[in-house]
């Protein structure tokens, strides 16, 4: 009987586990090329937070555990769920107006917080990247990367389920360079991904 209780309690500790974690998928990493234009909004958003965008020691891809996947969905979820969508006009009254939100904001607001969330919670942020894609209409989008030695995953506001890049139905521009994060660079696989994306 006790065995029994034993068993059961494992059992529900490999659920939880599974849970936090993305399903198994194969380790795909974004290839990225020269250093690119850096979006207005965000060099404007440097420009108010400079010890935010500057060199940086690339740490290299960090290795997940079950521990950290569910921090990193817990701020997903919970940044998802409190800030309001709204556009930099109705926020701000200006376009591409990049900050941290306090109750509302767009795609680059919600981004940015789950970025200085996440780096207070001990990521580097080397594996934390602000990145701008093309969703299949054709809109500009933001979204965060984080680089996992299990490859590339999205935090997305449009999107509460944290997955690999090359599932989600994006083509991917530029992102913040691993190495200074006031610049950017080119995605040379980006427009492979759109091809191939499933929802």
């Amino acid at each position: 009987m006790r065995i029994k209780g034993v068993l059961v309690a494992f059992a529900a500790m490999i659920a939880m586990s599974s849970a936090a974690m993305p399903a198994s998928q194969q380790s795909v990493s974004m290839t990225v090329g020269n250093v690119t234009s850096q979006p207005i909004g965000h060099y404007d958003f440097c420009q108010r937070h400079t010890d935010e965008c500057g060199p940086v020691r690339n740490v290299g891809p960090v290795d997940m555990n079950a521990a950290a996947w569910a921090l990193i969905n817990q701020v997903n979820l919970r940044v998802n769920k409190t800030i309001r969508p709204a556009t930099d006009m109705e926020v701000y009254g200006q376009e591409e107006y990049w900050e941290y939100p306090k109750t509302a904001g767009d795609c680059e607001d919600f981004a940015l917080l789950k970025r200085r969330l996440l780096m207070q919670s001990g990521i580097s942020a080397s594996n934390l990247l602000m990145t701008v894609v093309r969703k299949p209409d054709g809109e500009g989008h933001a979204v965060l990367t984080l680089r996992t030695k299990q490859g590339d995953y999205i935090l997305d506001n449009l999107e509460d389920e944290i997955k690999l890049w090359s599932k989600t139905p994006y083509s991917y521009l530029k992102r913040q360079a691993s190495f200074n994060t006031g610049r950017w660079v080119t995605i040379e696989n980006g427009n492979d991904v759109l091809v191939g994306a499933v929802k």
